[in-house]
């Protein structure tokens, strides 16, 4: 049995070593130097971008629903968007509605490019190599009607495309632009509606700072612009543009990016600029695309 001498000085030892302990994890964590932040970049701006359109609606029209949206938010008033467009398709472009809506866009100060000239939303990879370059010279000639430049900017339908395709955009002066975000909004049966918008674009943004904080993404014009895609014809992303705007501000907090003053583009000049600094340089195999599109591709 211990006797009171010896308890004693077995409690004072494990106190002082108690003590000690604390004093050692207290020391060590003042030493630790703090987490360090994220490297200051420059700020992004969002480049919006649409395609398939113009809608040929007469009533409720998606697209003129989307103009007058980007004219008239609480976000910021006159943004220019990128439409890519199909100028002869028998539901959009090809119609008398589908022609004044892309006058009006024109007229309107967004840029427009290519998509398809063909009557229906045809995949370019699937054509022949006569029918695809009538589609792209028919699309050239009637974009440089509307605009009176030669449009310089294009995405295939589907978001496929290959070498011979790629070839051909070079040829009649189109470079070929993908996307860093995408709403997903291409097609939808029945139900129409995007339950998980937030989380979508936040989990595809969160992706996105990982490339600019390894200096993967290009700077102009002071900021980095990040291409958003929606699709004009669609009457659910029409009836929520504006939310969808404010959706693009707080999930780029939600990840840590500091956005322009201007978080959206308002000047059809700076927008080209900034989407020709994003197109492809070549026909990467592995390019990074919305949804299923990669997997679906890579299989076929």
């Amino acid at each position: 049995m211990m006797n009171p001498s010896t308890r004693a000085t077995a409690v004072a030892s494990r106190a002082w070593g108690c003590a000690l302990m604390s004093l050692m994890l207290l020391s060590a964590c003042v030493s630790a130097p703090p987490p360090q932040p994220w490297p200051e970049t420059a700020p992004i701006r969002f480049l919006l971008s649409f395609d398939d359109g113009p809608s040929a609606k007469l009533e409720d029209n998606p697209t003129r629903s989307i103009l007058d949206d980007l004219a008239n938010n609480p976000v910021q008033p006159g943004i220019k968007a990128l439409f890519f467009v199909q100028t002869r398709a028998l539901d959009g472009g090809g119609s008398e509605q589908g022609q004044m809506l892309l006058r009006r866009e024109q007229r309107d100060g967004h840029l427009l490019g290519f998509h398809t000239a063909t009557l229906g939303h045809a995949n370019h990879r699937l054509l022949s190599p006569f029918e695809l370059q009538r589609s792209l010279s028919d699309g050239v000639a009637d974009l440089s009607a509307i605009g009176g430049v030669a449009p310089r900017l294009v995405r295939p339908p589907y978001w496929n495309y290959d070498p011979r395709t790629f070839a051909a955009y070079r040829a009649h002066g189109l470079r070929l632009l993908l996307t860093d975000l995408s709403a997903n909004d291409g097609k939808t049966w029945g139900f129409n509606a995007s339950l998980r918008r937030r989380s979508s674009l936040r989990g595809q943004l969160a992706r996105v700072a990982e490339q600019i904080q390894d200096g993967a993404l290009p700077v102009v014009d002071g900021v980095i612009p990040l291409v958003v895609t929606f699709h004009d014809i669609n009457p659910y992303t029409a009836r929520h543009l504006q939310e969808y705007l404010q959706i693009l501000l707080d999930v780029a907090k939600d990840v840590g990016l500091t956005t322009a003053a201007k978080p959206f583009y308002d000047q059809r000049a700076a927008l080209e600029r900034a989407a020709l600094a994003r197109t492809l340089a070549d026909p990467q195999p592995y390019a990074r695309l919305p949804g299923l599109w990669n997997w679906l591709w890579n299989w076929l």
